[in-house]
């Protein structure tokens, strides 16, 4: 998109960047972005700098569209959801380096997150259960059981299963 560009929106609207369709009226194989999960909820999918959506094809009847969404997963929506057509700008954010703590820092505030995060090994028995010790291990299993007390519970809780997941994931 440039500067001064118009942008139309609509079923009579050509096929150019930035203009706004319904899925129906949009062909196969086109990048899209900002799509609607149901017609009229301005947009659930494929907002994220960087990322677009693709078509994947429409159904006989026209009522529905199948499109590929950043994930990979593939999705069946309403043909008469609108998407943009085009790839949000602002690409390669996240491949710039942080460089340092701070940036860290007000990134995970802005995602409410905790930071810096302290493992409990190194932390001292008073203060986590892992902690303390001449050197920095555990000491005892990191599984524990469902009704352990509350101040115990860490590590994995009530873990079916631990250490490596090997063979093939088996599909019901």
């Amino acid at each position: 998109m440039y500067s001064g560009q118009f942008i139309y929106a609509g079923k009579k609207a050509s096929i150019n960047t930035g203009n706004i369709l319904p899925l129906r009226y949009i062909p196969e194989g086109t990048n899209i972005c900002n799509v609607e999960k149901a017609a009229g909820d301005k947009g659930e999918f494929a907002r994220t700098s960087g990322t677009s959506a693709i078509i994947l094809g429409h159904s006989l009847s026209g009522r529905k569209t199948r499109i590929r969404l950043p994930s990979g997963a593939r999705k069946s929506l309403k043909s008469t959801a609108r998407a943009m057509i085009g790839i949000v700008a602002g690409g390669g954010r996240c491949e710039k380096p942080l460089l340092k703590a701070g940036r860290a820092f007000h990134k995970a505030r802005a995602k409410k997150k905790n930071f810096p995060t302290v493992r409990g090994q190194a932390m001292n028995p008073v203060d986590h259960p892992h902690g303390g010790g001449n050197h920095q291990h555990i000491g005892h299993p990191s599984t524990v059981a469902r009704d352990t007390p509350h101040g115990r519970k860490v590590g994995l809780i009530a873990a079916r299963r631990t250490g490596r997941v090997r063979g093939a994931r088996k599909n019901k």
